[in-house]
């Protein structure tokens, strides 16, 4: 059987077969045979110029054939098809990668995208930063130039004023490195890279520990969860903002330490910070982060320092006709409500003289004795700006605190909600006036709830006199910051509120 060498296009349409030896000069001879038969018929006699010229052709193409045909071999790795051209092999010069490399090679596209996406996200909010900041020290420069003309006379037209943009320049730029070095100062003043000396542990500044979803604090606030999800907004944007700007530090190319990390960090690998402010300085973030390997971790420190004080409001406040309505509803308690009489007209009638009182009583019983203990007080301090209402219902304080406020009909006046065992002094009564405000602003006092005297002072026989009893310590009273019963607030912001409710009750 003959052997043969099979050669596959790319498209497996032309088989070409090389014969051996023996088979090409048989086929040779015949196509001579064939030729002379040819010009023997034609002829119908022998040429021997043109015998001599068939038989040289194909001795030419018998050595052609032999000579140029590849060489046969019994080695099964030469006898193969070619295989089917790849693209890298047609045209494309890029290395062929596997299956396995491909995907290292997409994740590794994936994190330097979003590397460069960070980056140029961080690139826009600075781009951003100075564009607010360009716009302010355009105003700046704008406005000392009108000053500069208010002093010295417009300059005339075609002509800049001496000293003008290019003079207020360095004037700008001078305040800007104070105020680089001030903010330079407050790092070095504060706990950060180096100890401070305590008199005791009560002087040090606590630090709190937060996560992406919780916060752990020492100073619980109003809530007093020890540990909560910032509910706060400020809170939440502060942590946020430090959250971001880390970030924006891990991944910026230059802060690769190494230069050979290749790791994209995000929230998910951070893993917790903690925080405290020093009041006079600033806010030091300690953040950690998790590295590329399982023990490898990653530390930032930020500070945000607090800068100099600047001057917000400065005016005159005149409470000389400000006039506070103390409405109180009252069930019975006509003893407390005598105690309430004694030190108001001491306060309220002699020390301020600028207020009226609002009771609001419910049902009938003991009324008879509140109006007398109203009446008595009245006349002794000649005292007329007070009003008495009577509701036959049951008690709500919602309700009195509404019918007290609507009560009045004297114009807009600052309202305070009060209760018949709470003493303030004149002192309060002016930060009411203070820290209301209408239409932008309401006061919830903090109130400093007592304990019960007979306990604190030992016995009853050695309890001292109201006015002595006003010391705040630990040992005789709390901060009562879960109650927003009272309150200081205009009345047309009590009304357009929408006033209280009146589904809580109390017998």
């Amino acid at each position: 059987m003959d052997s043969y060498c099979c050669v596959t296009s790319h498209e497996n349409q032309e088989v070409i077969f090389l014969m051996q030896d023996a088979t090409m000069l048989r086929r040779a001879l015949l196509d001579w045979m064939s030729v002379r038969k040819m010009c023997y018929i034609c002829t119908h006699k022998t040429i021997p110029v043109g015998g001599v010229l068939v038989l040289l052709c194909c001795s030419l193409s018998l050595l052609y054939v032999m000579t140029c045909r590849p060489q046969h071999s019994d080695d099964p790795q030469l006898n193969h098809a070619i295989p089917h051209a790849s693209p890298n092999q047609l045209g494309d010069t890029r290395p062929a990668v596997g299956a396995g490399a491909g995907g290292t090679g997409q994740v590794l596209l994936q994190e330097r995208e979003e590397q460069h996406r960070f980056h140029i996200s961080s690139l826009k909010k600075q781009i951003a930063q100075l564009k607010e900041a360009l716009q302010e020290r355009s105003q700046q420069l704008k406005g000392v130039q009108d000053s500069l003309k208010g002093a010295g006379g417009a300059p005339s037209e075609g002509h800049s004023p001496q000293g003008g943009g290019l003079g207020d320049a360095p004037g700008a730029k001078s305040q800007q490195m104070d105020l680089q070095d001030f903010l330079r100062s407050q790092l070095s003043k504060a706990e950060v890279t180096a100890g401070e000396r305590f008199p005791s542990e009560y002087a040090v500044v606590p630090f709190e520990s937060f996560t992406l979803q919780w916060v752990y604090q020492l100073e619980m606030g109003l809530s007093r969860y020890p540990r909560e999800k910032p509910m706060r907004r400020d809170k939440r944007n502060e942590l946020g903002e430090v959250l971001e700007t880390a970030l924006h530090t891990l991944n910026t190319p230059s802060a690769q330490q190494d230069g050979k990390s290749s790791k994209v960090y995000t929230t998910s690998d951070f893993i917790e910070g903690i925080t405290r402010t020093e009041k006079d300085k600033g806010t030091l973030y300690d953040l950690t982060f998790q590295g590329e390997y399982s023990h490898e971790f990653r530390r930032l420190v930020l500070f945000r320092p607090f800068g100099p004080l600047m001057k917000v409001k400065n005016e005159r406040v005149d409470t000389g006709h400000v006039v506070v309505n103390i409405v109180m509803p009252l069930y019975r308690r006509a003893d407390k409500f005598k105690r309430f009489m004694r030190y108001f007209r001491d306060v309220g009638i002699r020390q301020d003289g600028r207020v009226h009182l609002t009771v609001v009583y419910f049902g009938k019983e003991q009324m008879n004795e509140v109006r007398s203990i109203l009446e008595n007080t009245a006349r002794e301090a000649n005292f007329k700006d007070y009003t008495l209402l009577q509701l036959d219902e049951e008690f709500s304080r919602g309700r009195g605190l509404n019918v007290g406020a609507q009560a009045w009909k004297g114009g807009d006046v600052v309202l305070f909600f009060c209760d018949v065992d709470v003493y303030f002094t004149a002192d309060f009564l002016n930060s009411c006036r203070l820290n209301a405000e209408s239409g932008k602003k309401v006061f919830y006092p903090v109130l400093f709830s007592q304990y019960n005297p007979a306990v604190v002072y030992g016995g009853a026989q050695h309890i001292p006199p109201m006015e002595q009893q006003l010391v705040i310590k630990e040992n005789t009273g709390f901060w009562r910051d879960f109650g927003f019963g009272m309150t200081c607030q205009y009345r047309s912001d009590f009304i357009n509120i929408g006033d209280y409710t009146e589904v809580l009750t109390r017998t």
